[in-house]
């Protein structure tokens, strides 16, 4: 075991202090990482303020982690000492199960294990990247392209993948109509990707004050969903619909503007239900779908994607000691567009 400095949540109710944990010894199959940078998700602040459940505390969150590798196990084939890598939204499963087989691991039928607050196949509960150092099985680690700046890659590791997967899967691309529902941590990346894969892109934001950014980031449109004349004006335009807000919104209203066909994807997770009109689905053969990040092998191929794209998050970068601020500001939807902890100032 090894002690490591890291910032843990005490409970659903108190600020995240500094602490230390202890890392499990190097085995045979795992990588030893040594964090530059973990990024900020929204999920971080839902799961340590127990809005999706209990938790088990002290908790360290953050599943957006990007370092070097500094050690690894003697039958690990696929990272050397010195490689640029990151850690995402899991870090192990049962890789038996149809879904592991099929290189789909989020969706573990044994259930994936979680980078925080899960238990681990050992019996320990995960603690995540808010820390110096991190051992993975390697199966779990993705390498970062050279052409990507370790700060700005560790939001792709949820944020980009959580955006990305859908997109494929749903055909984002040249002759495709493309909304992006909020333009924040998830949104601002769906936009960057969906532009890349030659789609053509609208932003659907509560207001118009980011547009400035929304079009700079690749964006063709950008409408205010504050004007009830916007879904007017847009109805039955788009092929797909990528709904990256954690809060409740009207899904029956967006489902109406989409084509013949058309699908609106859910990645955004916001704890209440969303209930949506049959109507809305029945009458142009709509869809309704959810999607939650991406396997293993599909993260590589994002990364891969962003290195021959130049595509990397739009970050701050925060000392540890302003951890709990950003958490308020995320809440404010005053960041542009992620915060990224640099884990030298633990």
């Amino acid at each position: 075991m090894t002690t490591v400095k890291a910032y843990a949540s005490p409970s659903a109710t108190m600020d995240l202090i500094p602490t230390t944990i202890e890392r499990r010894t190097v085995g045979p199959n795992d990588v030893l990482i040594e964090i530059k940078f973990a990024g900020i998700c929204h999920s971080d602040i839902h799961t340590v303020r127990g809005d999706w459940g209990p938790q088990q505390y002290p908790l360290v969150p953050g599943h957006e982690i990007a370092g070097i590798v500094t050690e690894v196990g003697s039958q690990v084939t696929r990272h050397k000492i010195g490689d640029r890598v990151g850690v995402g939204c899991m870090v192990n499963s049962c890789k038996e199960c149809a879904n592991c087989q099929a290189g789909e691991e989020q969706y573990c039928l044994n259930g994936m294990i979680g980078t925080y607050g899960a238990v681990d196949r050992d019996g320990t509960v995960t603690q995540g990247g808010y820390s110096t150092h991190v051992v993975v099985t390697e199966d779990f680690v993705v390498r970062i392209p050279d052409g990507i700046e370790l700060d700005v890659a560790a939001p792709l590791l949820c944020a980009g993948i959580t955006t990305f997967s859908p997109l494929r899967r749903w055909g984002a691309g040249a002759g495709k109509k493309v909304a992006v529902v909020g333009l924040g941590g998830l949104g601002h990346m769906a936009v960057k990707l969906a532009a890349a894969m030659g789609a053509e892109v609208t932003v659907l934001s509560q207001s118009l004050k980011k547009q400035e950014d929304g079009l700079r980031l690749g964006a063709d449109h950008y409408y205010a969903t504050s004007d009830a004349g916007t879904f007017e004006t847009l109805a039955g335009t788009f092929d797909l619909i990528i709904n990256t807000v954690s809060a409740s919104v009207d899904i029956s209203s967006y489902l109406q503007l989409l084509t013949l066909d058309g699908a609106l994807v859910n990645v955004g997770a916001p704890a209440e239900p969303l209930p949506v009109n049959a109507f809305a689905l029945i009458m142009g053969r709509r869809s309704f779908a959810g999607s939650m990040i991406g396997g293993i092998r599909e993260t590589q191929e994002m990364l891969d994607f962003c290195g021959e794209h130049g595509i990397g998050a739009e970050i701050e970068v925060i000392p540890a000691d302003k951890i709990n601020e950003a958490y308020e500001r995320v809440l404010a939807s005053d960041v542009r567009y992620r915060f990224v902890i640099d884990t030298a100032t633990f």
